[in-house]
């Protein structure tokens, strides 16, 4: 019999982990491959620049040459893609070698730089796998952050180039919690809301943003007798504060809003140590008045947000559509 119990589990772990390094090194080594390659064909096309029609014969004539011998991988879109990697990473030492190939592919057909800098960033920064990647890319995180703030601001705290300084540099309005598996034509209740979100903890952390960890759910509030529970805290170690999170599936109101801040102030004035900074409040809703919100609170409240959820994710062009929006009621506050 084994004296020491830890020893199986400890080999596994080290098999893992030499694992998980040797196919990080091999997807490195693969990815600068596909570069080289791309920048071969690059420097090949432009000596036959004076014809317009020699990029196209050149990307043909290779894979038929080599995707016999070496397969699938240099058919003529994958050399294409690879052409393409060189265009825009033309530069071998700003790869990245924590971004995988499959990551690589999908910030390819990213036409925005700076949309694709962002997605770059924040990948590094909170080591998302390639699945994470994808599914930010496809609930339009850097538009949807866009929408809170400016450009310049949300890529300097994707390089962490600025800290956030408040809620609204971090807090995505609206949230998509497709994840949760909750159909929009179903009836719920937000009992049912809030068991899907712990089931799917780590991706509504994803989500929510940078820097949270899971503090509890229906947190038990006594106030002189009477009973009251917050559905969900968190706490942001970026801003160094308790998040609150209520969640309400119907349209917001102004008591909701209240209930909110009377759990922000309880937290702040019981919960809160002296190098904390305020607790923010998140009122997860169905639907949302602005107004309303606007003069429930007072002006220039910063730590009570309202944020709309969505139980699918919208099409481009229904982005398009708020993102324009957006801006057209920046410009009539700017006037």
């Amino acid at each position: 019999m084994l004296q020491n119990q830890s020893l199986i589990p400890d080999i596994k772990s080290i098999i893992a982990t030499a694992r998980d390094k040797a196919i990080r090194v091999v997807d490195n080594e693969r990815t600068i491959m596909y570069w080289n390659i791309g920048k071969r064909i690059f420097e090949e096309e432009q000596q036959g620049k004076d014809r317009a029609d020699y990029g196209t014969y050149l990307i043909k004539f290779l894979a038929e040459q080599l995707q016999p011998e070496y397969g699938s991988g240099f058919s003529i879109r994958q050399l294409e893609r690879y052409r393409q990697f060189y265009r825009i990473f033309s530069i071998a030492s700003a790869l990245r070698t924590q971004l995988s190939w499959t990551q690589y592919k999908m910030l390819l057909v990213i036409d925005n730089h700076d949309k694709r800098e962002f997605y770059i960033a924040e990948s590094v920064k909170n080591n998302w796998t390639s699945r994470q990647l994808e599914r930010q890319i496809n609930s339009s995180l850097y538009e949807r952050l866009l929408m809170s703030s400016d450009r310049d601001d949300v890529l300097a705290v994707a390089r962490n180039e600025k800290q956030p300084s408040d809620a609204r540099d971090i807090i995505k309005d609206p949230m998509y919690l497709e994840f949760l598996g909750l159909k929009r034509e179903s009836s719920y209740y937000e009992k049912d809301l809030e068991q899907a979100i712990i089931t799917h903890l780590q991706d509504f952390l994803l989500e929510l943003g940078n820097g949270f960890s899971f503090v509890t759910r229906q947190k038990r509030i006594h106030i002189e007798g009477d009973e009251f529970f917050a559905d969900l805290v968190f706490y942001n170690r970026i801003l160094q504060c308790f998040v609150i999170i209520e969640i309400k599936t119907h349209k917001l109101t102004h008591q909701d809003i209240g209930q909110l801040q009377m759990y922000v102030n309880y937290y702040d004035r019981v919960e809160k140590l002296p190098h904390e900074n305020p607790t923010i409040g998140i009122l997860l809703c169905a639907n949302k008045n602005d107004g309303v919100v606007k003069f429930t609170l007072p002006e220039n409240e910063k730590n009570i947000v309202a944020s709309q959820y969505g139980l699918y994710l919208p099409s481009e062009k229904q982005l398009l559509e708020e993102v324009k929006k957006e801006l057209e009621n920046f410009e009539e506050k700017k006037q």
